[in-house]
């Protein structure tokens, strides 16, 4: 990338100016994705089309997506595990290299101990060990990888546009 394309996904990405009723339209297509129009402009206090437009809006800008989430046990993914990755080069390229893996969940470039946390779902833990062996460490630039399996998930929520304390 160059550095005018890193300053326009920058400015894509910095922060919209949400109003109450945006906050609003997000928290209750976090509880039901598939709200109607109709219903959605009932609780917030406007019309059917402006409802949609302002739902149209957040989908284009991409300030949320609905999207049907799975539980990966009902769907043969029985091994989670959160992948620590200490990266000696280039950040940016083992982050996309790791990123275009189906079984990459969640990559993101942090500080702390580790340059990546990686979220993986696999279907075992040879599914698991195979992802870590041939596909994640043999990447050019990575130095070390620490693995954490998931034995329970305690919390898992979306509701990050909606947070207020």
């Amino acid at each position: 990338m160059t550095a005018e394309s890193d300053r326009q996904v920058e400015a894509a990405r910095a922060p919209r100016g949400l109003d109450s009723v945006d906050r609003s339209l997000i928290a209750l297509l976090q509880e039901d994705g598939r709200t109607s129009f109709t219903t959605l402009a009932k609780a917030v206090g406007l019309s059917e089309g402006a409802v949609r437009q302002r739902v149209q809006r957040l989908l284009r800008d991409g300030t949320m997506q609905i999207v049907a989430v799975t539980d990966p046990l009902e769907v043969d993914l029985a091994r989670q595990a959160m992948v620590g990755i200490k990266v000696n080069g280039d950040l940016h390229r083992v982050a996309e290299q790791i990123s275009a893996l189906p079984a990459a969940d969640y990559v993101v470039l942090c500080a702390g101990s580790f340059d990546l946390l990686v979220e993986v779902t696999c279907r075992d833990d040879q599914h698991l060990l195979e992802l870590l062996n041939d596909h994640i460490r043999p990447i050019e630039g990575i130095a070390s990888t620490e693995t954490f399996v998931y034995l329970k998930l305690a919390k898992q929520t979306y509701a990050w546009g909606t947070l207020t304390d």
